[in-house]
């Protein structure tokens, strides 16, 4: 059984930071890819920033040069870092985890985090 749960969240004013952190518990997070998402009401949920089982990052448009995702495969943890932060950034964020193994693609989520940012 693989369990995801994100921290971190909260609110902040405009040009702050806020570090997520999201704690897997379970196999094969060194076999898996990384993404953050988010999503605010009335949209669609997005992906702010995904990072590859080799370490490869890349990013939304909209938080390039701001955000910044990690992992430790010693803690079974990603994170994403936030700063320069907007209103727009405003929404929930999840974890999700993409497990690659035995040619097949397994995704899992955890339940999400949210960030409020104040102008």
């Amino acid at each position: 059984q693989v369990q995801l749960v994100e921290s971190g969240g909260g609110l902040v004013q405009a040009g702050g930071s806020l570090r997520l952190s999201c704690v897997v518990a379970g196999k094969f997070f060194k076999e898996s890819e990384m993404i953050w998402h988010r999503q605010s009401p009335g949209r669609p949920r997005e992906v702010v920033a995904m990072m590859t089982t080799g370490g490869s990052a890349s990013y939304a448009d909209s938080v390039k040069d701001r955000f910044a995702i990690a992992r430790d495969d010693a803690k079974n943890t990603a994170y994403l870092q936030m700063n320069s932060l907007k209103p727009e950034d405003t929404a929930k964020y999840y974890c999700n985890q993409i497990v690659h193994w035995g040619g097949t693609q397994t995704p899992y989520w955890g339940p999400g985090t949210q960030v409020t940012v104040s102008s």
